[in-house]
């Protein structure tokens, strides 16, 4: 891939800087944001968008994050607007087919399952619907907010859903319990104004790519992690700016570990098992070859699900 070309279109995303990248402003992102966590030491603004491809590959580290440092943490979701409309033709980059081969080298690179063909049979106009979704998602439930973007990920990343459609954001709201009348309300109405807030506090942030995560401490103290990296950088954010922060341990054998989170892929379940990638898929495909898992394969990889029991 061009490097350069990546940089460009806010669709390619750098797989050597895991940024997928928005053009024009490449201002630095030193400013202090306003946004200070009263509940847990530390606050990471999350800027991502339902489309991010590389947001889809920072998955396997914020899970385990969650489980490991979820006492000392809080993560708030800004929506980016990776994807405003096809009105530009940057990088090389003019039509949604331009992107489906992107896809499938993305998805090779983070080693979780993208369909790319998504773009040749469905493709979006825009990824403002489900981000102004979301916003209202987050408007009647942020836990539940947070399953509806896990869902709309999934549809789009692996079952080739044009996510920018009702229907589609309707079913995954259903499905995570959402009230959907009040989210198709909302979505019309108070959402669009939270989505431009989340695009302007971006702008002033600095923002140019997502994945970027502040993280920010009572004092306005801020670390950023930028672009898809291993573990090791967000612990290592969160430790700078609250050295007491303790890793919490947690069982890792697959029936907690599918009761926290109802789907994962392989490298999901590595990244939390600590068991080895190889092995961890043989595993997986044991337990759904026994009935205890559904297993849905894509053309780029395969994700496993169980009936959550819990958020």
């Amino acid at each position: 891939m061009n490097k350069e070309t990546s940089k460009s279109n806010p669709l390619l995303c750098d797989i050597e800087t895991g940024m997928c990248e928005t053009p024009g402003d490449t201002s630095n992102t030193t400013n202090k944001t306003k946004e200070q966590s009263t509940k847990k030491s530390v606050k990471l603004l999350y800027y991502t968008d339902p489309i991010c491809s590389s947001c889809w590959g920072i998955e396997p580290q914020l899970r385990k994050l969650k489980l490991e440092y979820g006492d000392a943490i809080e993560i708030e979701y800004r929506m980016g607007g990776i994807l405003p409309d096809w009105s530009y033709n940057s990088g090389g980059i003019g039509k949604p087919s331009d992107v489906a081969s992107h896809w499938d080298e993305v998805s090779e690179h983070y080693d979780m399952p993208i369909d790319g063909d998504l773009w040749l049979e469905d493709p979006l106009d825009s990824s403002y619907p489900p981000s102004i979704a979301f916003k209202a998602a987050q408007m009647q439930d942020e836990e539940k907010a947070n399953l509806f973007m896990r869902e709309i990920r999934e549809m789009v990343f692996l079952k080739k859903k044009n996510i920018a459609k009702w229907d589609h954001l309707a079913s995954a709201a259903k499905k995570v319990q959402l009230d959907v009348e009040q989210l198709k309300s909302d979505f019309e109405g108070k959402a669009k104004e939270l989505f431009e807030e989340d695009l302007k506090l971006g702008r002033e942030l600095g923002v140019r790519g997502f994945p970027t995560i502040f993280f920010i401490d009572d004092a306005g103290n801020q670390e950023t992690v930028y672009g898809t990296r291993p573990y090791a950088f967000y612990e290592m954010a969160i430790l700078k700016l609250n050295p007491n922060a303790s890793k919490k341990e947690y069982s890792k054998n697959w029936q907690t570990l599918f009761s926290k989170y109802s789907t994962l892929t392989a490298k999901e379940f590595s990244e939390l098992s600590g068991t080895p990638r190889a092995e961890s898929e043989k595993q997986l495909n044991e337990l759904s070859e026994n009935g205890e898992l559904d297993k849905l394969t894509t053309k780029n990889g395969s994700i496993w699900k169980r009936e959550a029991t819990s958020a």
